[in-house]
């Protein structure tokens, strides 16, 4: 499966951020990717995306990382809702579940 996502260049305290599109199963660190696809500077709020190339390979099946995602929808090359990246899910376990379904069928009897 293809994704696109992030990948860290430059030196310390000067980082960009690569956007590129890299096969999932191989490891992060193996340096191979299919394709740059833009970059962004998160200090000087700077940012280089080629739309063209983004939009072929979400046509060809590639799936975003959250943070790429966030930064489409901000660039207005896709549609959507932000994806919220710091929420926390709360699981709830199989007793506390139970325990409510039976609470809402007492209440309604």
């Amino acid at each position: 499966m293809l994704t696109i996502r992030f990948k860290k260049e430059g030196k310390k305290h000067q980082k960009i951020m690569r956007l590129i599109v890299v096969d999932s199963h191989l490891a992060t660190n193996s340096g191979s990717s299919k394709e740059i696809l833009g970059w962004v500077n998160p200090y000087q709020k700077e940012e280089r995306l080629n739309k063209e190339r983004i939009l072929y390979w979400l046509s060809k099946g590639a799936k975003p990382s959250a943070s790429v995602f966030n930064l489409l929808v901000k660039n207005n090359i896709i549609a959507g809702k932000k994806i919220p990246k710091h929420k926390k899910v709360i699981k709830q376990d199989n007793n506390s579940a139970a325990k409510e379904a039976e609470a809402q069928v007492q209440s309604a009897a």
